[in-house]
């Protein structure tokens, strides 16, 4: 029944297509987009993510409590908190493997946390080059990811299944979004940032760097990785 609801809501609100790019208000604001959001958001931000909740978010507000209950947000937020977080954000619904529906240099900063992770290597290099090419010169990029050094340090200190289960091989039937495709560590990562014409490539504490609103947008200090670089 989900799988159709969602399909329907696909078909009647229109699933962008390969290549097409949506229009986004610029003003005397930076533009700040976030990718692979999930629910976790910030007021003046754009959030691309090919969630369920994502896609609520285009429906009329009316709709939004109804779906509430099917999103599976009554795991983590009330009704009332759910139904203001897709009010009052900007929500645009993609699948981030295809790229990103922006128009080239338009991004002054692009920031994504916990998402790369869930993509297979080469979709999250052809991402990583899309959020390139949206950025503005001098524009800055910030990614969150689980840290490899920190799984791997798991390991050594015994902690095999701790290490296997969230990391390496994460089940969850509720979505497969949730499973883990690869794995980075700093120096993977930079190197990939550095191939694609990234410089400035820094490693950042738990909100601590050049990007706004981290206090809202960071999360999980203890395995994270947190990188910052300049297009």
């Amino acid at each position: 029944m989900l799988r159709l609801i969602i399909e329907f809501c696909n078909w009647g609100l229109g699933r962008l297509k390969a290549g097409q790019k949506v229009s986004i208000p610029e003003g005397d604001s930076p533009v700040c987009i976030n990718l692979g959001c999930g629910l976790t958001v910030c007021k003046g931000w754009f959030n691309i993510d090919g969630s369920l909740n994502a896609l609520v978010a285009s429906l009329p507000k009316t709709l939004h409590p109804v779906m509430y209950k099917l999103t599976g947000a009554k795991r983590h937020f009330s009704k009332l908190e759910y139904c203001r977080l897709l009010g009052d954000h900007y929500f645009i619904h993609h699948d981030l493997s295809r790229g990103i529906p922006l128009k080239n240099d338009i991004a002054d900063y692009v920031f994504s946390s916990h998402f790369l992770e869930h993509l297979y290597r080469e979709d999250a290099l052809r991402l990583l080059k899309e959020c390139y090419r949206v950025l503005k010169k001098g524009g800055l990029i910030r990614i969150s990811v689980p840290d490899l050094e920190f799984a791997v340090s798991l390991y050594s200190s015994g902690q095999k299944k701790r290490m296997l289960e969230k990391y390496f091989f994460v089940e969850d039937n509720r979505s497969h979004y949730a499973r883990h495709k690869y794995m980075y560590d700093f120096e993977l990562l930079s190197i990939i940032l550095v191939d694609i014409g990234f410089q400035n490539i820094q490693k950042q504490g738990f909100q601590s760097g050049e990007m706004p609103d981290l206090a809202a947008l960071d999360n999980r200090p203890e395995d994270s990785l947190f990188i910052e670089a300049r297009k």
